[in-house]
């Protein structure tokens, strides 16, 4: 079993998403895997992959800033807007994993790495994120222990859904409609939420120079963002800028995010499962080609990332075959479909969460 890495550090930020088990019981399916995984040399830092991704993705967003300034005042503002929204989830792909430790064998580096593209270029608290998203990595799809199930918006479970009355009920019912849409506004929920969390922290938590530096990246993109947009644009061009850019990055970062788990099977509170098998079935495959592992930023390699977080990202699609091998060996399930199939899934999914609601709609008032 995994333990809550949560408990090993005081300060967030200072330990990574790579909550593999260390092998244990050389008997554990785990530990065979894990020995398979080592001796093919997938484990080892690619130095020269993220050299060559970090710069040209610092290029391209570079590149988009001075379109923005060089156009000025115009609706085609919109369009670099949409390319920007596009570069700011690339951004956050290399956030994702400097957080898990894959870039650099040095956890400073990675924290680095990690802060500046989280907090200072694209708004998003780093350590906000790491907490949030080691919970998720210990615990998937297992009610009240992954935050990413946790009951807010959107209704992941029967359980949160009856419970539910008033405009929350209506939105219950209808969430499967509503997913997308409500996408647009995932941007500003996770700059939101990182603010809050920043603020909220108590010092026995975070260390004062962690807390002063991120608060300080997110001050400087947040001042340097909105100074911008409203120096170079008109008012009404400068919020609809705004909107486009942060709508745009929410709903590519929803669809990144969204095929990994939602719709997989989800376990009980109180339910035991190995490691093996609790980042297996609870994960979720897309197929495709170079494309798709560019577009969803490895991330459609869910299982293996999953199973070994801190995988540097080119190695994942080759860890692949070994993993779906080792789990038909062991009658593991092993789950991969189509981007677009993977999106029915998680709206069946959202859409039979509401399905109690649907049969009691006086709850709505």
């Amino acid at each position: 079993m995994a333990t809550d890495i949560s408990a090993r550090s005081t300060d967030p930020a200072d330990y990574a998403a790579t909550t593999e088990p260390s092998p244990g019981s050389r008997g554990s399916d785990y530990a065979a895997l894990s020995r398979e995984v080592k001796r093919s040399g997938l484990l080892k830092r690619r130095p020269g992959y993220y050299s060559v991704k970090i710069g040209g993705n610092l290029l391209l967003l570079a590149a988009g800033w001075t379109a923005f300034a060089l156009i000025g005042p115009s609706w085609w503002q919109m369009v670099t807007a949409a390319f920007l929204a596009v570069m700011f989830t690339q951004t956050g792909f290399i956030g994702h994993d400097a957080g898990h430790h894959q870039i650099s064998g040095s956890k400073r580096v990675n924290n680095l790495l990690g802060r500046v593209h989280a907090d200072l270029l694209i708004g998003l608290s780093y350590g906000w994120w790491i907490s949030k998203h080691n919970r998720h990595h210990s615990h998937p799809n297992h009610v009240d222990r992954d935050p990413d199930i946790a009951d807010g918006a959107i209704a992941f479970t029967q359980d949160h859904a009856r419970v539910r009355s008033g405009a929350y009920a209506w939105l219950t019912r209808h969430q499967a409609w509503l997913f997308f849409p409500m996408l647009l506004l995932e941007g500003l929920a996770l700059h939101v939420a990182g603010v809050r969390a920043l603020l909220e922290r108590a010092g026995a938590r975070t260390s004062r120079r962690t807390k002063v530096a991120e608060a300080g990246m997110l001050t400087a993109h947040l001042g340097g963002y909105l100074g911008a947009v409203f120096w170079v644009l008109p008012p009404l061009q400068a919020v609809c800028f705004v909107a486009v850019h942060q709508g745009l990055f929410g709903l590519y970062m929803g669809c990144s995010f969204a095929p990994n788990h939602k719709g997989m099977p989800m376990f009980a509170k109180d339910d035991k499962i190995d490691f093996l098998r609790r980042q297996v079935l609870t994960s979720r495959n897309i197929r495709g080609r170079r494309l798709t592992d560019f577009m969803l930023g490895g991330l459609n390699y869910q299982i293996e990332h999953h199973l070994f977080p801190s995988m540097p990202r080119p190695s994942l699609r080759h860890a692949q075959e070994l993993v779906r091998t080792f789990c038909a060996r062991h009658d593991i399930a092993y789950h991969e479909t189509g981007l677009f199939h993977s999106y029915a899934q998680v709206l069946q999914h959202l859409h039979a969460v509401g399905g109690p609601l649907r049969l009691r709609p006086e709850l709505e008032y």
